[in-house]
């Protein structure tokens, strides 16, 4: 497996952690209890998902989509854009990018091993409603990578909304990628391309 499947893998089960523990007290706490939950999971059904990709994405939506900040990081992702497009826009926006995103994440979940990622104690107040939890994972070929994951505190519930890989961050990255593509093809066409790469990660409106 490479280095790019390695950090999909381990991003995804962090994500999805934030939604299999919500009566955990923190974020901190949300990851590192859910990653036990995942590993039994992917144990009962990694044969099933590896042959299945609908069931995969079925799995994966029914935790993420509830536990990740669709709104607020589609609209970081859009950045100036946001305040351009139509209310429909926008929402077709998040949606195709949620789509784009399960997509990818499901697919990397399938090489996850839990023993491979350490979750660091989380430093600051979190009465502001923001948090950065950071995590150590070692790839197979035992480089040690920070992967750190942002969240934000919304109706009760700590929700993921970007991840840094090595100091890129997965909002930053993607918002400078669209910026050239509205410039250049327009907010429509961006969105029905996006919809077209991403339809088949699931069958439903979000």
């Amino acid at each position: 497996m490479n280095m790019r499947a390695t950090f999909l893998a381990y991003l995804t089960a962090a994500i999805l952690s934030y939604a299999a523990v919500a009566s955990a007290t923190g974020p901190a706490e949300v990851i590192q209890e859910a990653s036990t939950l995942m590993l039994e999971a992917l144990a009962e059904k990694r044969d099933l998902f590896s042959e299945d990709r609908d069931a995969l994405y079925s799995a994966v939506d029914d935790i993420l989509l509830p536990r990740f900040d669709q709104q607020y990081s589609g609209g970081l992702v859009m950045g100036k854009y946001w305040r351009r497009a139509t209310p429909e826009q926008r929402q077709r926006f998040i949606t195709a990018l949620y789509r784009s995103l399960l997509q990818t994440y499901a697919e990397g979940i399938l090489e996850y091993r839990g023993d491979q990622l350490e979750v660091l104690p989380v430093d600051g107040d979190l009465s502001k409603g923001k948090a950065v939890v950071e995590t150590l994972v070692t790839l197979e070929t035992g480089v040690v990578t920070p992967v750190n994951y942002r969240m934000r505190l919304t109706d009760g519930q700590w929700k993921a909304y970007d991840v840094v890989i090595e100091g890129i961050s997965y909002v930053s990255n993607y918002r400078s990628q669209y910026a050239g593509e509205f410039r250049a093809k327009g907010i429509d066409t961006v969105i029905e391309e996006l919809e077209a790469k991403s339809g088949d990660a699931t069958g439903e409106e979000q």
